[in-house]
């Protein structure tokens, strides 16, 4: 390895991004929970402890009661109710600022020991724009939910994940520059298809975040028709005019989330056909042999989640799905790009 973006560097990138991995995880589970509006400051050191004692304790709980959430849906807690859903937003949190401390402090090590190209320099700016911006994400998102309704916007939810996962895809692609710093040319049909694939993907996963934030996946609980056995079904009320019954109406999120999935299978099934007019290298080939696995996999995880009424397990494992098949696609994307 050369002096420069040596094996350090691309083990500090590796565990920046299994960091964001678990904050994603975490952060689903927080959603799962209905526990994100549990905490309705940000302090951005003081935060770091949670309450010690019966008297913060009692002084956090009271400034929960002060918004939409307690008044309108869980008037009926108590303060241990209250400890359950405080400790998941608690630690969604905490796990955001070691990701801060993680990136931060090594990068300004690696500058003063002049570990890092331009070029890594520059993109490494990148990441921590990116990691900044979720933050200030994620407490927009929270803001949302603490005027009138007891729930996050679910644009805002969607910005706040799929900029996630675009840190962690952006991260995951630095390292492998570092990784095969060998340059071949690039497969330019090949490129392309896996790009367009790449696409659909994100428009997936956002309209996953839809789902969620929506709590769409309680509705329609059937496969491969929605209730009543209609293809595409708008439950009690259809929203004027159309288009927003496809971004705000809950029936009509979960159609078109569901109707994204076949077209992210049939990409990907797309990709693998035309990968075989190619002589492919054996990165290039476990790539897309991933992708296979992971989208059947991502597909049946989903069927599941609907059918079985979104357990938090499922939910879980479902967001989990969606995460390594956005690395393998990433991943894919690399090998037949540089």
């Amino acid at each position: 390895m050369k002096t420069k973006d040596n094996k350090s560097v691309i083990y500090w990138l590796l565990s920046g991004c299994l960091l964001i991995f678990i904050m994603v995880i975490v952060g689903g589970i927080t959603r799962l929970t209905d526990s994100g509006l549990s905490i309705s400051n940000y302090k951005l050191i003081t935060g770091t402890i949670p309450p010690i004692g019966d008297q913060e304790w009692h002084e956090a709980f009271e400034l929960y009661k002060q918004y939409p959430e307690y008044q309108k849906l869980n008037s009926h807690f108590t303060i241990d109710d209250f400890k359950s859903i405080y400790f998941w937003e608690w630690f969604h949190r905490l796990i955001g600022r070691i990701i801060g401390l993680v990136f931060i402090f090594p990068f300004i090590y690696f500058l003063i020991r002049k570990q890092l190209t331009k070029a890594t320099i520059k993109k490494c700016i990148v990441l921590l724009g990116l990691g900044g911006f979720q933050g200030f994400l994620g407490w927009y998102m929270v803001k949302s939910g603490l005027v009138d309704m007891p729930d996050v916007s679910h644009f805002r939810l969607a910005a706040h994940l799929i900029t996630a996962f675009i840190t962690f895809a952006a991260t995951l692609w630095v390292a492998l520059d570092l990784i095969y710093p060998d340059r071949k040319p690039t497969n330019k049909p090949m490129r392309n298809i896996i790009g367009i694939g790449y696409l659909v993907l994100v428009l997936q996963i956002i309209y996953g975040a839809f789902v969620a934030g929506l709590k769409a996946g309680l509705l329609h609980n059937h496969w491969p028709l929605m209730n009543e056995g209609q293809f595409i079904h708008f439950s009690a009320y259809v929203l004027e005019p159309f288009y927003k019954n496809l971004i705000e109406n809950p029936s009509g999120i979960q159609f078109v989330h569901r109707t994204i999935a076949y077209l992210v299978v049939f990409a990907i099934g797309l990709i693998w056909w035309k990968s075989k007019k190619f002589n492919l290298t054996a990165l290039q080939q476990k790539g897309i042999n991933s992708l296979i696995l992971l989208v059947l996999v991502q597909f049946a995880l989903g069927v599941f989640t609907i059918l079985l009424q979104v357990p938090l397990w499922l939910g879980i494992a479902h967001q989990i799905g969606a995460f390594f098949l956005l690395s393998a696609m990433t991943f894919t994307l690399h090998r037949f790009t540089k």
